[in-house]
């Protein structure tokens, strides 16, 4: 892994989704269920709750780059639109830094939808445990659209 290598993931956002993120987490959000109310608010329609479209930033951060044994130590990630059941939502990481004290790394971090629209930007600082990378590596398969050099 070095500066410049980027790694990404891409699915479409259901309906069931929502309600997973629900039974998880409790939010009831009514713009995440009531159409008529989202209709009417500055969405203006049915919206996922943000750690849905966050989420798939886990996923390639935890399977792909850095790898297993990846945890998020901080993020700075800005919502700038929504994201609707249907929509299609890619995930991308690039390294910008990587400490050589320690299995630290900061990423960039950026969701796109279908349309090329930016719905998630910013930055995640992660650590990666030595043991489960050395563990994981010879087993680990390549990333499914993985864009390093």
């Amino acid at each position: 892994m070095r500066p410049g290598d980027r790694a990404r993931r891409t699915r479409t956002v259901r309906y069931r989704d929502i309600e997973l993120f629900t039974e998880i987490t409790g939010d009831r959000n009514p713009v995440h269920y009531d159409t008529e109310l989202a209709r009417a608010s500055r969405f203006g329609g049915i919206v996922v709750q943000g750690g849905v479209t966050s989420g798939l930033l886990n996923a390639v951060v935890a399977e792909d780059l850095p790898g297993p044994g990846s945890v998020f130590l901080h993020v700075d990630w800005r919502f700038l639109a929504p994201v609707r059941p249907g929509d299609t939502i890619t995930a991308e990481v690039e390294v910008l830094t990587m400490r050589e004290d320690k299995p630290v790394s900061t990423l960039r971090t950026t969701i796109t939808d279908q349309a090329g629209v930016v719905v998630l930007d910013g930055t995640a600082a992660v650590w990666r445990d030595p043991a489960v990378a050395a563990a994981t590596a010879p087993f680990a398969p390549p990333p499914t659209d993985f864009l390093g050099h």
